[in-house]
């Protein structure tokens, strides 16, 4: 099968799999054309809820916010649902469907005057690709999580217990490639954290993600119809869709990505930078009501709630058993393997998981110059200091009543240890990639 056409099935017969398998009607579409994506639930504020009085005096009371139907968007679904936005003036917010990262990635080019959205739920490494590939300046306001993905192969490995060690996947990935049929990865886009997480993975037990193996990008909610019909063998994304995918038996969560980085940063809610400079009231409204859904999210009083709202079909359109036990912490990998309340869960707040460390974003650059994505010559911490406005949410949480204690005084969280024992210091990103045996440089 040729690279188009294996690429023209992913996209193509994946989803109308996806209609049976997954019973939901997300399609998918990986073109450059801008589209406002799949449904535009209702802008009308929520019943029952006033503005506080100190909400900012918004310059405006609208905004059209994308999401991607993956657990993490949760806190834009729930500032919306529970009456956050409302609470603190913004009763005009759009939260909208967007079929692929591509899709969410158009939309924010274009921005809701053009047809498209201002912010987003998204990839952290988006907003730097957005602002320096296509010239379309962002900002990123609050991380929205840390944790929570997984990397989920196909039963056929189960005999070789492919888990957090991906080398015994290595003679697998060999033979397949002297065969000519290589292994078949799929992630959701090049140069998200998807990617670098199943990159680094490979990495790490020697398989080349460039050389050994073929990575393909797939939309999130596609994943499990795509390794039902064998078109893809093994795959990163976040929640449901490993669950679902152990839940229907059709594979097996290796491990979950926490595992590979204790508390690693994932999604971000960022928005164009424009957008924010013209109306920096509405945009600290917006924060601020994040921030009180990521501390509602956390609790776990409330996530059969919380997942039961995101399920809805506007949403996610699954069974809230797929999203409640991993949201929970309860992981049952799908191999006999199972954990209860593990520390490796999503986090929406715990752990200064809301906190844009600018540390954070610092790693997602130089992943991406190790992989190709960006020049080696990227001013790193200059493009850090432009998109990361971590100083925006101190002043959300301020506002909120956030205690001190729970906000962070440094802009780096330090030195970062993953599993296989390699460290990565901010200070000094171009020693972490020298140490890197596997990389595209």
């Amino acid at each position: 099968m040729t690279n188009f056409s294996r690429r023209k099935f992913i996209f193509t017969t994946g989803a109308a799999a996806a209609a049976s398998i997954l019973a939901h009607g997300c399609t998918s579409n990986n073109s450059n054309s801008a589209t406002t994506g799949e449904s535009a639930p209702s802008a009308n504020p929520a019943a029952n809820v006033s503005t506080v009085a100190n909400a900012p005096k918004v310059e405006t009371t609208k905004a059209k916010l994308g999401f991607i139907a993956l657990t993490d968007a949760a806190p834009l679904i729930i500032a919306k649902e529970k009456g956050f936005f409302a609470k603190y003036g913004m009763t005009d917010v759009e939260v909208i469907k967007q079929k692929s990262w591509p899709v969410t990635r158009d939309n924010l080019k274009i921005g809701s005057a053009g047809g498209g959205i201002d912010g987003a739920h998204i990839l952290s490494p988006m907003p730097y690709l957005i602002t320096i590939n296509d010239q379309v300046p962002m900002y990123i306001l609050a991380r929205l999580n840390t944790n929570g993905q997984g990397i989920s192969v196909a039963n056929k490995f189960k005999e070789l217990q492919v888990n957090l060690q991906s080398k015994t996947l290595k003679e697998a990935a060999d033979k397949a490639k002297a065969d000519k049929k290589a292994l078949k990865v799929g992630m959701t886009f090049p140069g998200g954290t998807h990617d670098l997480w199943i990159r680094y993975w490979l990495a790490a037990g020697g398989i080349n993600p460039d050389q050994d193996v073929v990575l393909e990008p797939v939309p999130p909610p596609q994943m499990v119809a795509n390794m039902k019909v064998g078109t893809v063998d093994a795959f990163c994304v976040g929640e449901p869709w490993n669950a679902q995918l152990v839940s229907q038996k059709l594979g097996y969560s290796a491990l979950v990505t926490g595992e590979l980085w204790n508390n690693h940063p994932e999604k971000a809610f960022a928005m164009r930078k424009d957008w924010v400079d013209q109306n920096p009231n509405a945009a600290q409204a917006m924060l601020m009501a994040v921030l009180e859904a990521q501390q509602w999210c956390e609790k776990q009083e409330n996530k059969e709630e919380m997942c039961k709202i995101c399920a809805d079909r506007k949403y996610f359109n699954v069974a809230a058993a797929d999203i409640v036990e991993r949201s929970k912490g309860n992981i049952d990998y799908g191999d006999g393997r199972t954990e209860k309340e593990f520390a490796y869960r999503m986090k929406f707040w715990a752990d200064n998981a809301s906190y844009p460390y600018k540390s954070h974003d610092i790693w997602f650059l130089t992943e991406n110059i190790r992989w190709g994505y960006l020049p080696k010559d990227t001013k790193i911490k200059e493009m850090v200091e432009q998109v990361n406005r971590e100083d925006l949410w101190k002043q959300a949480a301020k506002a909120i009543g956030v205690a001190d204690a729970e906000i962070p005084t440094s802009i780096s969280r330090g030195v970062e240890t993953f599993f296989d024992g390699v460290k990565f210091d901010p200070e000094n990103p171009e020693a972490y990639l020298q140490s890197l045996k596997i990389k595209k440089l």
